[in-house]
Formats: structure tokens, C-alpha cells, sequence
């Protein structure tokens, strides 16, 4: 027993190795990676139009866009500095997409309104005796000027005598019925005569043209005694047998016709716009012509040459 021997166990200790603080860095690098791209998206998701114009013209030409004197293309404050051309023509666009969806809008509900017009004139004329007597002689349609309302000649019961302005008694008292619908809109009125191609022979130096012009008149006189306001009248025409309504029969009791149109806006302002004087006249006849200056000029310039040589009278050293 005493001369056992004595044996000692010793454990070995591994230390770390170095590599144990390298994972650290790249966890760094990748929560910066992911903050850096939150953060765009939250940027993406919160910025206006005009943000995101700025920053792309920002990338696509630094130097030009620093040079421009823009400030951050995105603030984190919630306000944008755009200055560059793309911005503006951007904005530009946006406002003329604006007017034109309001100008549609515009337009649709005028329309509304004219059919709206067209059916309160049908249900007029069904409930009227006079307009329904003769409702084979009125045609109503909406055109791009607006409602429509053609009263023809029919064989045997005209409007009008044969080559005379002045109406029969029954087409008096249907523009009287027309005119009690009619003076509930405030659109402006257009009123045309017109004739067939049968030449007319009445009187020397009256035509169709006058003949066309005086009952258009005559049909505005009848409206307005019905009721209609005189200012709501914006076009009184005459246009002969210019625009037939049979053309394969000029000569057709049709072609004998008045025309009342309720116009639209845009009919109404082209009046005024083609009618209204301009700021400049496209051509000034009050202003002499080139031609005229340079004959003034050639006139002046031979004066003063006949001045030149004529010898100066004696005693007169002012001449």
C-alpha cells in the first residue's frame, strides 16, 4: 500500500478563439442596412408627387440639380423644394388635367340640361292642342350647338305666304306655345330663316336673302311677344337656300323653314368671341400700306433734292 503510486488528472482549458468578435461587425453593418432601407420606404410611402420628382431629378443629374440652387429634394418637415423644369411642366400638366376635367363635367351637365329641355318640349307638345295639331311640322334634336327646333313648311299649311314675311295665324300661335318653355331657360337663342331654291321675283333688289332674314325677325317678334326675354335673343340669321334641308328637292316645302336653336356655352361664347372687337386688328386699314410710305418717302426725298438746287434768292441768307 505504501509503495502505491499517485496519479493527478488535470483538465485542459481551451480558450476562445479569436474569431468570436467578428459576427458582431457584421450584424452592425446589417441592422444599419435594414434602418437605412425602412427608412426609405417609410420616405417612399409618406412623400407627395412633387417629392418624388425632385429626388429622381436629384439622382439623374446631381451636379446640375446643386447648381440649379435646390435645397433637399425631401423635407423631413413635410414641405418640398422643386425647382427644376420637370417639376414645373409636372405642375403645368396637373392644372390643364383640372380644367379639362371640369370643362367636361361642364359640358355633361349642360347636356343633361338640354335633354332634360328636349323632354319638357315633347311633353309640351303632347298636352297642347295647338302644338299637337301640327307636331308633324316640328322636329327637335340636339346638335353641338345645343336643342333644335325646326318649325317646316308642310304642302298646304306653310308658315308664311308665299313670298311674304308676315306669319299665318296658326304659326303665331305655335311659337307662342314654344316661347312659354323656352323663357324658362336663360340660354341664349339662335333664330335662322330659310327658303327653297324657287328664285324670287316680288320686287327688284329682294331676294331670298331678305326674304329669309325678315322672317327669322318675325319669328324673334313672335317669341319675344310670348314671352320670351328680348336679351335672351343672341343670333338673328338669314341664310336663303344656303343650307337645304332636302337637298335631292330644293324646291321642297321642307326646305321652307325657321330654326330656333338653344344654345349651348360653347356655341354662345363663339358668338361673342368671333363678334367681340380684338385687342389688335389683323389688318389695320386706317394705317397707310407700305406702298403709300414709300411714295411719301420718294415724294420728300425729290423735294429736298429740287430744295438743293435751287439758287437762294438775293438778300435771303435764311432761306
Amino acid at each position: 500500500m505504501e509503495n502505491q503510486p499517485i496519479i493527478i488528472k488535470r483538465k485542459k482549458v481551451v480558450a476562445a478563439g479569436h474569431h468570436g468578435g467578428s459576427w458582431k461587425v457584421a450584424f452592425a453593418d446589417f441592422a444599419t442596412a435594414m434602418m437605412a432601407f425602412f427608412l426609405v420606404l417609410w420616405l417612399t410611402a409618406t412623400a407627395s408627387p412633387e417629392q418624388k420628382q425632385a429626388v429622381q431629378g436629384y439622382f439623374k443629374d446631381p451636379v446640375g440639380y446643386t447648381e440649379g440652387g435646390s435645397r433637399n429634394p425631401v423635407d423631413l418637415g413635410g414641405s418640398a423644394s422643386v425647382v427644376d423644369e420637370s417639376s414645373e411642366n409636372v405642375a403645368e400638366s396637373d392644372i390643364q388635367i383640372e380644367a379639362k376635367i371640369v370643362e367636361e363635367m361642364a359640358e355633361t351637365l349642360e347636356r343633361q340640361k338640354m335633354e332634360q329641355l328636349f323632354q319638357d318640349l315633347q311633353e309640351r307638345i303632347e298636352e297642347s292642342e295647338t302644338l299637337q295639331e301640327f307636331k308633324d311640322q316640328l322636329l327637335i334634336d340636339i346638335t353641338s350647338e345645343g336643342l333644335r327646333i325646326q318649325i317646316v313648311d308642310r304642302s298646304r299649311r306653310p308658315m308664311f305666304d308665299s313670298g311674304r314675311a308676315e306669319l299665318k295665324y296658326y304659326s303665331q300661335d305655335i311659337l307662342f306655345e314654344l316661347a312659354k318653355t323656352l323663357s324658362t331657360v336663360r340660354n341664349k337663342l339662335s333664330i335662322t330663316g330659310h327658303t327653297d331654291s324657287t328664285p324670287f321675283s316680288g320686287r327688284p333688289g329682294y331676294t331670298n336673302w331678305e326674304l329669309s332674314a325678315d322672317r327669322a325677325n318675325t319669328a324673334r317678334r313672335a317669341l319675344v311677344a310670348g314671352g320670351v326675354d328680348g336679351r335672351q335673343i343672341g343670333r338673328v340669321v338669314g341664310l336663303s337656300d344656303s343650307v337645304l334641308f332636302n337637298k335631292d328637292d330644293p324646291q321642297a316645302p321642307v326646305n321652307r323653314r325657321i330654326s330656333i336653336i338653344v344654345m349651348n356655352k360653347k356655341a354662345a361664347d363663339d358668338i361673342q368671341s368671333s363678334a367681340g372687337l380684338a385687342d389688335e386688328p389683323l389688318i389695320d386699314l386706317t394705317a397707310p400700306s407700305e406702298e403709300d410710305q414709300q411714295k411719301a418717302m420718294d415724294s420728300l426725298e425729290q423735294g429736298d433734292w429740287a430744295r438743293d438746287r435751287e439758287p437762294a434768292p438775293e438778300g435771303d441768307l435764311n432761306w
